[in-house]
């Protein structure tokens, strides 16, 4: 059976054909600049890129431009759509109304709407990719996978914020996570690298990329994570502030009459390793611009990999210990810097990493120094290969 991987932005379209017998990705694509002008597709397959330059005014335009791409005889996969078993959407929050991935109905995209509060850049944009899959292809069996239902497992204790406790009632504020497919696919690929259980397994997950999030794995379960509320909260990420003092954001109101509005594009796009170091929100040219003496890239990278190692020793007390290190996304699969600094910084619970073993790049590999007592991994994430294994389970 083969599954389509759909992601889809305000304005973009991510997606993958994965055959789930070899578990072999197939085609992936990039559908961009959605609903403006010189929208274009990047499709990739059999080792080709190709471009289209396609006009596409709305997600139903360029989902049924993509599919076409798909049944193409020069650039397809797939004879016809028969061929495709389900559509897998990947929905980013689910708030506490999904704690599992769920075949999709009238009565869950409602449910997805109903979240929108909580996502209001990206449940939005799901929901026009799954409303127009069911306009082209209204007998496609599909499903929703959500970014929180991984971290459903945490414990009231570790949710609840300390503030009036109505409004968690009210408005559903807690912390819900995010990343959950990445750190989900991870845990479970390190353990079945290991050979172990991952029921007998502590494993701290570091996915670090544009955007970051720490998860602590016990017995295959999320028990804690950095990300809070929104994709906002946690560890310092490419724009992203992660966890404030809030008085700060009161302090700046005043002083600089800002808005709501305003304190978010501050706080999501003008923050994080680019806020401090005024270079880049790519980490490899703050990296360089850090080995060139450059005190704001030097201290940007300092910041992030302290509170990264904190969020660490945190994810270690919600499990009390820790026998795994993983390392997963652009940072986490390529940046031996940043790997190198994080784990130095946890030497004293026994995390030593091999300068030899850390040179990998972009593959599967262990870290450790024989002498540590915890095993470090680097395992490239596949969030899409999660959700289609979660489509298939399902259809």
């Amino acid at each position: 059976m083969k599954i389509l991987v759909l992601n889809s932005g305000s304005s973009s379209l991510k997606y993958q054909v994965i055959d789930m017998e070899t578990e072999e990705m197939l085609v992936k694509g990039y559908f961009e600049r959605i609903g403006q002008p010189h929208s274009f597709l990047t499709h990739k397959v059999k080792g080709k890129k190709h471009k289209f330059e396609h006009p596409a005014k709305n997600h139903e335009q360029a989902i049924s431009f993509v599919l076409n791409r798909l049944t193409n005889d020069h650039y397809g996969v797939i004879k016809s759509l028969d061929e495709l078993g389900g559509i897998g959407h990947r929905v980013v929050h689910g708030g506490e109304k999904f704690s599992d991935s769920i075949i999709i109905t009238d009565d869950v995209i409602e449910k997805i709407k109903e979240c929108s509060d909580l996502a209001p850049l990206h449940n939005p944009a799901c929901i026009l990719g799954i409303e127009a899959c069911k306009r082209i292809v209204p007998n496609m069996k599909m499903v929703a996978v959500f970014d929180t239902a991984f971290h459903q497992t945490i414990t009231k204790e570790k949710y609840m914020y300390p503030i009036p406790y109505e409004y968690y009632k009210k408005y559903g504020v807690r912390k819900y996570g995010f990343h959950g497919t990445s750190h989900q696919y991870v845990s479970h690929r390190v353990a079945e690298i290991m050979g172990k259980d991952i029921k007998e397994l502590k494993i701290v997950n570091c996915h670090l990329g544009q955007g970051c999030s720490v998860c602590a794995i016990k017995n295959g379960k999320s028990v804690e994570t950095s990300m809070g509320l929104t994709p906002l909260g946690g560890i310092p990420m490419g724009s992203r502030s992660g966890d404030l003092d809030p008085s700060i954001l009161l302090y700046l109101m005043k002083k600089e009459n800002l808005s709501p509005d305003d304190l978010n594009t501050i706080l999501n796009k003008q923050s994080g390793v680019y806020g401090i170091s005024g270079v880049s929100v790519d980490f490899r040219d703050i990296e360089i611009e850090a080995l060139s003496g450059g005190h704001h890239a030097t201290l940007a990278l300092d910041v992030y990999h302290y509170l990264t190692a904190s969020y660490v020793m945190k994810c270690a007390v919600a499990m009390q210990g820790i026998d795994v290190l993983t390392f997963t996304a652009g940072v986490g699969e390529k940046g031996a810097i940043s790997r190198k600094a994080i784990c130095e910084q946890l030497e004293f619970l026994g995390v030593k990493i091999d300068e030899e073993k850390n040179k990998v790049r972009g593959e599967e590999a262990e870290l450790s120094a024989l002498d540590s007592k915890v095993k470090i991994y680097t395992i490239p994430t596949n969030e899409e290969l999660m959700i289609a294994r979660e489509t298939l389970k399902l259809v």
